[in-house]
């Protein structure tokens, strides 16, 4: 949807996005598994056979989790070969999404529109009412293929999204103890030594703020709306885009600029008391998960802050990015619960390129299935 021109395709991709997967209705009724993945992933955390445990891999089970349940309503087990399978066609699908998108697309049936109407006209009545069932037929297999492009885009981008971000803000808490004590003190006056919930995370205004601050500095997508074409010759800030020129926004440089942004290379949450900020894109190519993705972010990182403390181990963390703006080094913890936490108590962090598969949920496919930006407001 992302990489889709504008026309009938990107739209009906749009409708479906928005009535069945990302409407208030849908995120409201799915607060429940959210919380639940949530508490399977401080479990994880918790047992982790040594101690230590791959953020990137633990943040990466739980996404994909919860997004095959919330397209097909089934668990993901981590530890399977088709949940092998999966998560690396998921890796290459946040890599190469342009690729993807194109070979999602469904075949252009309205160019034959025209013969086969002049057809209907000189066949028998049986001949046409065929041909009419068959336009049914087509038009449906359509309609299934769009669906199906909609919800391989949930799946790849929504994924690597959420679990990218996340550790960007686990490294920022590591290294901004400060910061993190903050944010917990907020977490321990609202929820105490309750659960935390959806309902709690309106009430978190500075842990927001964590959040848009960490999408500032490091935003998943750098370059947005990578498909926003000029259909007529158009001035922007004084330069002539040409129409058919695809423009490309890029996300990164607008919020590391000093004009817009003091000192924009220190991570300040408090910079969003006074000013704020539209995440994730604007207007019509606004990114459509955006509602569903935050309301994951927010509550699996108060859970997250909640039930442990963070601290750097020795070696500290790497703050350096490659292609995907991720982080270079994996981000790995030594979780240990904090004081008010149901369950108990301190958390030890660094970056290290070390692997660890820590199982999520059980998630499997069926039988048939081969193995194997932002603007300032």
């Amino acid at each position: 949807m992302g990489f889709a021109p504008s026309g009938d395709y990107w739209r009906a991709l749009r409708r479906i996005s928005s009535a069945y997967l990302f409407s208030p209705r849908s995120v409201s009724a799915t607060a429940p598994r959210r919380v639940a993945i949530g508490e399977r992933m401080l479990r994880d955390l918790s047992a982790a056979p040594s101690g230590e445990v791959v953020m990137r891999r633990v943040l990466h089970a739980a996404s994909l989790d919860h997004v095959m349940a919330t397209v097909f309503g089934a668990r993901y087990d981590a530890a399977s070969p088709e949940g092998a399978e999966l998560e690396e066609m998921v890796k290459e699908g946040y890599v190469r999404p342009a690729r993807l998108v194109q070979l999602g697309r469904p075949p252009a049936v309205a160019q034959v529109a025209g013969p086969a109407r002049r057809q209907e006209e000189v066949q028998e009545p049986g001949e046409q009412s065929e041909v009419f069932v068959a336009r049914i037929i087509e038009e449906h297999r359509r309609k299934k293929k769009e669906a199906a492009s909609g919800e391989s885009e949930m799946i790849f981008r929504g994924t690597d999204t959420v679990a990218i971000l996340l550790e960007w803000v686990m490294a920022r808490m590591v290294l901004h103890p400060g910061i993190q004590s903050k944010a917990q003190a907020e977490l321990d006056a609202v929820v105490g030594r309750g659960r935390v919930s959806d309902a709690d995370v309106v009430r978190l205004p500075y842990l927001q703020r964590v959040v848009k601050e960490t999408l500032r500095v490091h935003p998943p997508g750098p370059l947005l709306s990578w498909a926003r074409l000029a259909v007529h010759d158009a001035v922007v800030g004084g330069h002539l885009v040409p129409a058919g020129t695809t423009a490309m926004v890029n996300m990164w440089a607008i919020a590391h600029d000093p004009a817009v942004w003091p000192e924009p290379s220190a991570f300040r949450p408090e910079r969003f008391e006074e000013e704020d900020v539209s995440v994730l894109g604007a207007g019509r190519r606004v990114c459509p998960g955006k509602t569903l993705a935050l309301a994951t972010v927010h509550l699996w990182l108060a859970q997250l802050l909640h039930r442990f403390r963070w601290a750097p181990a020795d070696g500290g963390v790497d703050l350096a990015e490659r292609l995907g703006m991720s982080l270079e080094k994996p981000l790995v913890c030594k979780p240990t619960h904090s004081p008010l936490s149901t369950s108990g108590s301190r958390s030890c962090c660094t970056a290290s390129s070390g692997r660890r598969r820590t199982a999520a949920s059980t998630w499997r496919p069926p039988r048939s299935a081969p193995s194997g930006s932002r603007r300032r407001t």
